[in-house]
């Protein structure tokens, strides 16, 4: 999977450059198998819809993306991936614009990593450019690391789970029977890369805004097409309402290096 090793700001410039981590693999798999290692932790940030487009994407590419690569060894990220929004999955209007993930570690390096003046001043630089707000979440991987499938990966459906009416039932189910349904039809559909996450917390330190999140990985959007007409991607799409008892955002997009 495309999770950049973000080696100086014209490596982050520049991601196809840099390798993934050689520590830990860099995905989770559709097996409900226990974790073998320390879940790596994430910071991600959501944006909102930007104003201006256009002027979002000149400061990002300019200055922030640049800035975020100087500070990488203070912050001790280890990786880093960068996505835009197309649309939702049933063909509107994206409703979020782009999503940033800093990968850690371990939790305990990204909190060492959320104190440093590093990790503020990045903070301190989203409002000169993001104009229409945005969701900054802390965290985990959840599942077992082992690679389930390998390959290339540029495009992506994701699902945002907002936060369920009973949360152990929504796990319960989801482990049991939402992944097992995902990995049997994982051929037909043709995605190489299955990444699944859980949020504990907004950076603020209230309750986070989003409850989960799910992401398959295609190696075209030409291939991702394919695969969201299949009996089994509607299978599995007709399963969330099984479990997703507080609602739900799904979207596709692809990985960006400008």
């Amino acid at each position: 999977m495309r999770r950049y090793s973000l080696c100086a700001a014209s490596a982050l410039l520049a991601l196809a450059a840099c390798s993934k981590p050689a520590d830990k693999p860099a995905a989770d798999t559709t097996a409900a198998a226990p974790a073998t290692s320390e879940p790596m932790a994430f910071v991600t940030v959501i944006y909102h819809q930007p104003k201006d487009p256009a002027a979002f994407e000149k400061y990002y590419w300019g200055s922030h993306i640049p800035m975020v690569g100087t500070k990488q060894a203070e912050v001790g990220f280890v990786a880093a991936e960068l996505t835009k929004f197309d649309a939702t999955l049933d063909g509107k209007p994206p409703t979020e614009y782009r999503q940033a993930v800093l990968w850690f570690k371990d939790m305990a390096a990204l909190q060492k990593g959320l104190a440093t003046p590093g990790f503020k001043a990045i903070g301190d630089d989203l409002p000169n450019f993001a104009t229409g707000g945005l969701v900054g979440l802390i965290g985990e991987e959840t599942g077992d690391h082992t690679a389930l499938l390998s390959g290339d990966t540029t495009a992506f459906v994701t699902v945002l789970y907002n936060q369920p009416k009973d949360p152990a039932a929504f796990e319960s189910y989801y482990s049991a029977n939402h992944l097992p349904l995902v990995g049997r039809g994982a051929a037909e559909m043709g995605f190489n890369r299955a990444e699944l996450t859980r949020f504990t917390k907004n950076l603020d330190g209230s309750p986070a805004a989003f409850y989960r999140q799910a992401k398959l990985y295609w190696p075209s959007a030409a291939a991702l097409k394919t695969g969201t007409g299949t009996p089994a991607f509607q299978a599995v799409g007709n399963d969330l309402g099984n479990f997703a008892t507080g609602g739900l955002v799904a979207l596709v997009g692809h990985l960006t290096s400008k």
